[in-house]
C-alpha cells in the first residue's frame, strides 16, 4: 500500500486508462510475439475493438509490424510483433577500462557498436562519445534518446555524475553536455542500477516475473542494483545500493576504489581475484579486463591456481550476498559481469557460502543465479534506459 506523495501527485486524466491499456497491449506483443489480436483480447479481457484501436495506433507510431502466421487450412492468421527494423536508441557504457557506444532496435538487439579505451581525461572521453553518437545519428534518423551507464554515484534526475572513484571525476554534468551536443534526450545512471534495469526488461524470462531482486555487478569494482516491486530503487540523490563498500572483513587482497581493505569490493571484485592469482602482488599494466578474461580461460582449462583464486573470490561474494538477503529478503540475486562465464566453477561455492551464512532458514528461499545478459550487462543497461521508457507506464502518485 503506497502513501500518496502530495508534492508529486498527478491527478488521473481521462486518457489514463487508455494509456495504461496501450502499454499492456504493447508489452504482450513484446514478450509473447508473434501474437494475435484475439489472443491479446482473451489474455487481457479487453474488448476486441479496443485491442484493434490500440494496435492500429501502435502500427501508426512504428512500434509493431504485422506478419502472417501458419495456416491451419483457412486464411493465415495475422500476428503482431515488435518492429525490428532500424535503430531507436544509443547506449553508452562508460567503463573504467573501455567505453562502448552502441545502437539497438526496439527489441533490445544491438545493431552496431564501437569501443575505445576510456581516457582518464573526461573531456577527451566525452569527445569520443559525441563523435560516435553523431556518426550513428547521421545514418539513423529514428533514434530517440541516449542512455549512459557509468561506475559511480549518479543523480539520474539531473544527469550529474557526482563522483566516479576510478577517475576521481566529480560533479560532471554529462547528461546536460551530451544533450546539448546531440540534441537528443539523455538519461544517465549508475552501472549496477542500469544492469538491474536491463535484467528487469531483457533478462531471462523467469526474472521478468520477479518483482524484487538484487543485481550484483562484479567488475573491476563491485556494485549492486536493487529492484523493488518492479522498479529500480535509487534512494536519495540516486546513491542507494552502494553495498560494495560495506565492511565484511579486514586485510583484503586489494584496496577498494576508496582505498579501504575492509570493503566487500576489496574481497570479491575482479581485481581481488587477480591479486589472489598473482600471489598478492597485483600490478596490472593495461587492460585489467583482459587479464581477468585470461584468468577465467586458465580456470576453464583446469589450472588449479586459477580455479582456487576464483573459488576464494566466490566465497566472499557469497558472504556479501548473504548479508543482502538477510537485510532485504529479495526473491532472487543475480550475479552479472564477466565472472558469470565461469559459473560452472564458482556457482556451487558461492551458493554454499550464502547458505552457510544464512540465519533465516525456513523463511523462504532466495535463488542466486548468473546473469543471462552476457559479459557486458552494463551496455544493455545503458540501452534499457531508453528502451524501458517505451514499455513502462508511471501511474499517478
Amino acid at each position: 500500500m503506497r502513501r500518496i506523495d502530495l508534492k508529486k501527485a498527478n491527478v488521473a486524466r481521462a486518457d489514463t486508462i487508455r494509456n495504461i491499456n496501450r502499454q499492456i497491449v504493447l508489452n504482450y506483443i513484446r514478450e509473447r510475439s508473434p501474437i494475435s489480436r484475439a489472443e491479446i483480447s482473451h489474455e487481457t479481457a479487453l474488448q476486441r475493438s479496443t485491442v484493434s484501436l490500440i494496435v492500429d495506433e501502435l502500427k501508426q507510431q512504428g512500434f509493431i509490424d504485422e506478419v502472417e502466421g501458419e495456416s491451419s487450412g483457412g486464411r493465415p492468421p495475422i500476428l503482431l510483433k515488435l518492429r525490428a527494423a532500424g535503430a531507436i536508441a544509443i547506449g553508452v557504457d562508460l567503463g573504467t577500462t573501455r567505453t562502448v557506444v552502441a545502437t539497438s532496435d526496439l527489441a533490445g538487439r544491438v545493431l552496431e557498436q564501437r569501443e575505445f579505451e576510456t581516457d582518464p581525461n573526461a573531456k577527451r572521453t566525452f569527445a569520443k562519445i559525441v563523435e560516435y553518437s553523431m556518426e550513428y545519428l547521421q545514418r539513423e534518423k529514428e533514434i530517440e534518446g541516449i542512455g549512459i551507464s557509468l561506475p559511480g554515484l549518479v543523480d539520474s534526475e539531473s544527469g550529474i555524475a557526482h563522483f566516479v572513484p576510478h577517475f576521481k571525476w566529480r560533479d560532471w554534468e554529462i547528461g546536460k553536455e551530451l544533450r546539448e551536443a546531440t540534441g537528443l534526450p539523455v538519461t544517465v545512471e549508475n552501472d549496477a542500477n542500469a544492469a538491474a534495469l536491463a535484467e528487469l526488461w531483457f533478462g531471462r524470462p523467469e526474472i521478468r516475473e520477479v518483482r524484487d531482486f538484487i543485481m550484483v555487478l562484479v567488475e573491476e569494482g563491485l556494485g549492486t542494483g536493487i529492484v523493488f516491486d518492479g522498479q529500480v530503487y535509487q534512494g536519495k540523490a540516486g546513491v542507494a545500493g552502494e553495498f560494495g563498500h560495506m565492511t565484511i572483513g579486514s586485510n583484503a587482497p586489494v584496496a577498494c576504489a576508496s582505498g579501504s581493505r575492509e570493503c566487500w569490493e576489496a574481497f570479491a571484485s575482479e581485481r581481488a581475484a587477480l591479486a589472489r592469482y598473482s600471489g598478492g602482488s597485483l600490478s596490472i599494466v593495461g587492460n585489467s579486463a583482459a587479464e581477468f578474461e585470461s584468468l577465467m580461460d586458465h580456470a576453464l582449462d583446469g589450472e588449479l591456481a586459477a580455479r582456487k583464486a576464483l573459488l576464494e573470490t566466490a566465497q566472499y561474494l557469497g558472504v556479501g550476498i548473504s548479508n543482502l538477503i538477510k537485510g532485504l529478503s529479495p526473491e532472487a540475486v543475480i550475479v552479472g559481469g564477466r565472472i558469470a562465464r565461469v559459473w560452472s566453477i564458482i556457482g556451487n561455492e558461492l551458493k554454499n557460502a550464502v547458505d552457510d551464512k544464512s540465519i533465516c532458514r525456513g523463511f523462504g528461499f532466495t535463488q542466486v543465479i548468473p546473469s543471462s545478459l552476457g559479459a557486458n550487462p552494463t551496455l544493455m543497461g545503458a540501452l534499457s534506459l531508453i528502451l524501458a521508457g517505451k514499455f513502462s507506464y508511471v501511474l499517478p502518485a
